[in-house]
């Protein structure tokens, strides 16, 4: 098969969480664990730090990939979702995988896969642990994918576990409270392995230190000790949170004996997208009107990018936005301007919410907006129909961000 093949037949073959939703979540770590043992536990081969969270982990994990390579470490780099193509999803050093070790992975094991009825999540952790054990990178920072306790990547024993927040959201999988769900994320706590939680937050605290305790694991809580930052490329008020716990993580680091010094870390914030290739936080695809999207898409997530919205100046605001059939989207419209035009939209995957049911809720509270047949047709609209000196914003969904970028 070729690439495009092989890529196709992981998205259609295999139960992928990200365009189906439940039906392609599975709680527990069976799968995962047969795989491993089949691929002789490339995941001891190699040193990582794990980074779970409701926000931000993804940022943060870039973050810690730029300074780790700014130091002179081979870096791993595994995250989800992609935005454009599957092997933004592994990276060494902030070059994707290769196509041809993604066709020959899947050739090699594609029996395996079928027999053992692996879900395209479980199928792609064993290809990055593969290929990083292959590689024979430094140390790889692994992106869970969600949750925590369960996820396919906790099969790791890493050098330092990460939880940037806790946030409402996959409540239908991690809990409906924040302490469920601080349960479900703290299970990437190991034994003596410092974790760093980066936001202290009162339902969730107290959770994340017993179960510390219970581990006899250190714990810090960045926002408690860190005070100054420094600037990073990553714009948007809301990476003050991130730049906290990355900061800490890289005290921890060196605490365990990485050479990191306080230049990589300034360099390392600074270039965070050209070394990782990180895209669609606060990007800015366009200016005169100026165009930004956010891959901002839970209640959490998009309150921190309406803060950031709120300090750009302009004459009109355009919002063109998307999100997926199970969002409740009764809990993000309180956050959202209602002074806009709305270009509402489905993204073109299988879990995206019908923009005609997305208008209804919208125009049930008192929003106003139009209904297009794709995300391209919504963003050339808005386009159009924009002033110089008006504002475009693109978001709600990850899978919107990917179609416009």
């Amino acid at each position: 098969m070729t690439y495009q093949d092989t890529v196709q037949w992981m998205f259609s073959q295999l139960p992928m969480y990200q365009r189906q939703g439940q039906s392609a979540f599975k709680k527990d770590l069976s799968n995962t664990i047969v795989l491993a043992e089949h691929l002789n536990h490339p995941e001891n081969q190699f040193k990582s730090i794990h980074v779970a969270g409701t926000n931000g982990k993804g940022s943060t994990s870039h973050m810690l990939a730029s300074i780790l390579q700014e130091a002179g470490y081979k870096v791993g780099l595994y995250t989800s979702p992609h935005l454009k193509d599957f092997r933004e999803r592994i990276r060494i050093n902030g070059t994707e995988i290769a196509e041809d070790f993604v066709v020959e992975f899947i050739a090699t094991n594609k029996l395996f896969f079928t027999e053992h009825d692996l879900s395209f999540f479980e199928m792609t952790v064993g290809l990055a642990f593969n290929y990083f054990k292959e590689k024979k990178v430094d140390i790889a920072v692994i992106e869970v994918g969600l949750g925590g306790r369960l996820d396919s990547t906790n099969i790791i024993m890493p050098e330092l576990s990460v939880i940037t927040n806790i946030g409402l959201d996959h409540t239908q999988f991690l809990g409906t409270t924040l302490t469920e769900i601080a349960g479900e994320k703290g299970g990437i706590i190991k034994s003596n392995i410092p974790v760093v939680i980066g936001e202290t937050q009162l339902e969730t605290q107290d959770v994340f230190n017993a179960i510390a305790e219970k581990h006899k694991a250190k714990i810090v809580f960045a926002d408690q000790v860190i005070s100054n930052i420094y600037p990073s490329d990553l714009k948007g008020i809301y990476q003050t949170k991130n730049i906290k716990t990355v900061l800490q993580s890289v005290k921890e680091l060196q605490l365990l004996g990485y050479n990191i010094s306080e230049t990589h870390i300034k360099s390392g914030l600074l270039n965070v997208m050209n070394n990782t290739g990180l895209k669609g936080r606060w990007q800015v695809l366009k200016e005169q009107p100026k165009v930004v999207c956010d891959t901002g898409h839970n209640k959490e997530g998009l309150s921190e990018v309406m803060k950031q919205l709120q300090l750009e100046s302009f004459k009109k605001l355009h919002v063109v936005f998307g999100v997926v059939n199970d969002k409740d989207v009764s809990s993000i419209l309180p956050l959202l301007p209602k002074k806009a035009r709305y270009y509402f939209c489905k993204p073109d995957v299988p879990r995206g919410m019908p923009a005609e049911d997305l208008q209804a809720s919208f125009i049930t509270s008192g929003f106003e907006g139009d209904v297009y047949n794709s995300v391209n047709e919504a963003y050339k609209s808005a386009l159009l129909h924009a002033k110089p000196d008006d504002f475009i914003y693109v978001g709600g969904s990850t899978f919107v961000v990917a179609e416009i970028i």
